[in-house]
């Protein structure tokens, strides 16, 4: 089987993997072993191409999932997944609604088989007869579990309620609010029982316990926004800061260079006009991709 022909289909497999594992290492990884185990197969041998890689694909980021899961057990403070750059664009709105940081942190919840069914048949519109293809079961089992997942993600994905324009309003507000030190005007833009979720895998300052309550949220982020809180926030005085709003894993995002390189992200969820969940990203090995 030709390189060619395997390039057509990368993009779906990266993105089924990436889902399915929350992390682009890993699914690159899993795209890889792909490639190679298409590389071996005799010309002709799969009638259809892309099923057969999304069969292999999926299944080995089961797999995987099901080994890092052990790992992630041991990491340091929270984990949330990997980022990723995404377009901003119509045409990719739906498909970048399924890597919202917020979903994917609901889809660590789920078994590795429930979140499959729910990567393939919510996010690439697979059938229930088709997945049971890729996964070797029967048409039943996979209705059992999509309904199992769906109902799981319904009840704890947090609720958007306003578009992407809104969204980096409010993110912009944010940004000002803390950058200027102002703290009632942040704390105005916080629920009440907002929760801030910090991930530096033990390689970045970040909170390692989840901040609950707007006071400890703003009081938090007004403390590091400040020059010389950046600073101890990111370790180096001398850094050179730069800070930005751009589309990060499907939405507006706060997005902090340090010396020319991403050094944290700020995701916001946002639900009847108010901050719900601050997500900060500040693991070095998580930036590769922005």
């Amino acid at each position: 089987m030709t390189a060619e022909s395997f390039s057509e289909h990368r993009k779906v497999l990266l993105g089924v993997a990436y889902r399915i594992l929350g992390s682009v290492t890993d699914a690159e990884d899993v795209v890889q072993e792909a490639w190679l185990r298409w590389s071996q197969l005799p010309e002709g041998h799969a009638d259809d191409e892309r099923a057969y890689l999304v069969r292999v694909a999926t299944n080995l980021a089961i797999d995987r999932l099901r080994h890092v899961k052990t790992r992630r057990e041991s990491y340091v403070g929270p984990w949330l997944p990997e980022l990723v750059s995404t377009p901003d664009v119509a045409e990719e709105a739906e498909l970048a609604d399924t890597v919202e940081l917020a979903l994917l942190v609901v889809l660590e919840t789920l078994s590795p088989l429930e979140r499959a069914v729910f990567v393939l048949r919510e996010a690439f519109g697979y059938s229930h007869a088709e997945i049971g293809a890729v996964l070797g079961r029967d048409e039943a089992a996979v209705r059992q579990l999509a309904k199992r997942a769906r109902d799981h993600v319904r009840d704890r994905r947090p609720r958007y309620d306003v578009d992407r324009g809104e969204r980096r309003a409010i993110t912009e507000r944010f940004v000002s609010a803390a950058a200027g030190g102002d703290l009632d005007g942040l704390t105005a833009l916080l629920a009440r029982d907002v929760t801030l979720v910090g991930d530096g895998g033990g390689k970045a300052k970040a909170p390692r316990n989840i901040l609950a309550g707007a006071a400890n949220v703003a009081r938090f982020l007004v403390a590091i926004a400040s020059e010389r809180g950046v600073s101890r926030f990111l370790g180096d005085a001398e850094v050179e800061l730069a800070v930005e709003i751009a589309s990060v894993n499907g939405g507006p995002a706060v997005v902090v260079h340090a010396d020319g390189r991403v050094a944290a992200v700020f995701s916001l969820v946002v639900a009847d006009g108010l901050v719900q969940t601050v997500y900060v990203v500040a693991n070095p090995e998580k930036m590769s991709h922005l």
